[in-house]
């Protein structure tokens, strides 16, 4: 097989996966908003199962639901027979995945649901399956062929199952208001996790904060930068606002006669700022922008200085 056939074989095996997801779109109704409204009902947890390809589609969707606010486990079928249905109790609800709705191994997974009146939600593409007819909820995938030649290797319908998943995680998602920072309490590592991350998450606090007065002489100014570490000081006025700041360079700038100065004759007004609420990321971006390595925290509420960002903090936590 030539290059040109192997490209060919990738666009044909694409279009038809797309193909099968717009079948799949007509096909999202009532019975969807019913298996919602279910999954929002439940006292317990969302437990998905299914066997073979449909277990790893379901290993993933539980994945997804539970970093999304929707507590789920997988449970194999296999191992459920052996101890594991007790991972499957009153409260919970089931979802069961299975292409053919026919897998012998969801038979006690699908007897213990009706056994202890477990909700089940089913999905399949035969809607006369034994699962389907067993379900209180059936989600049904449209029909369609395998991207294979052969029509056999689980493909699209693979596919339209993750994408059915994805689906109602994100429709449950949205109606509990999940938020970015609720998202990132599930993802506290990684790029997730780094690009959801607040200043307050990472900035210095109280006696740690490099901090002067305007009527402050020259040598107690040097005594906080020296003390501080951050080669800056913010320069507060009676009211504890930031009124402006002095850094390393403000002080060779102004050598001639700067033992004779005030705090509040050298130094800059009217600094940048962020607020603690702000993503890390954009601290960054103003950080790089401005040429600086420090940013002073401001609580916009009161307008008093809540902290100090490093740039250093940000590149430790993978921020930058």
């Amino acid at each position: 097989m030539n290059q040109t056939s192997h490209i060919e074989t990738g666009k044909r095996v694409v279009d038809q996966e797309a193909a099968s997801l717009e079948k799949l779109r007509e096909t999202i109704g009532e019975d969807f908003s019913q298996a919602v409204d279910l999954i929002l009902s439940a006292k317990g947890r969302l437990i998905i199962s299914g066997m073979g390809k449909s277990g790893h589609i379901a290993r993933k969707i539980a994945a997804t639901f539970a970093s999304t606010g929707t507590p789920a486990h997988f449970v194999h079928p296999a191992e459920a027979s052996h101890g594991d249905l007790g991972m499957l109790a009153k409260g919970d609800v089931a979802l069961v995945l299975s292409n053919s709705g026919e897998t012998p191994e969801l038979v006690d997974v699908v007897a213990h649901t009706r056994r202890f009146q477990i909700p089940l939600i089913g999905v399949a593409s035969n809607p006369d399956s034994s699962l389907i007819k067993q379900s209180d909820v059936a989600l049904i995938l449209p029909k369609t062929t395998e991207a294979c030649r052969t029509g056999i290797v689980p493909t699209v319908s693979t596919t339209m199952t993750l994408a059915l998943g994805d689906a109602l995680a994100i429709a449950l998602m949205e109606h509990r208001d999940f938020t970015p920072e609720n998202f990132r309490e599930f993802h506290p590592g990684g790029k997730l996790g780094s690009h959801l991350t607040k200043v307050r998450d990472l900035m210095h606090l109280a006696n740690d904060v490099p901090l002067t007065s305007a009527s402050s002489d020259m040598s107690e100014t040097l005594r906080e930068i020296s003390a501080k570490g951050f080669g800056i000081v913010g320069i507060i006025d009676n009211n504890a606002h930031l009124s402006g700041v002095i850094t390393d360079g403000d002080l060779r700038r102004n050598l001639d006669g700067l033992m004779e100065m005030r705090a509040d004759d050298i130094m800059t007004k009217s600094p940048r700022t962020v607020a603690p609420t702000a993503l890390a990321e954009e601290a960054v971006a103003i950080m790089n922008e401005k040429q600086i390595t420090c940013l002073f925290v401001v609580d916009p509420s009161d307008n008093k200085v809540a902290g100090i960002l490093h740039i250093h903090d940000c590149l430790r936590a993978g921020i930058g």
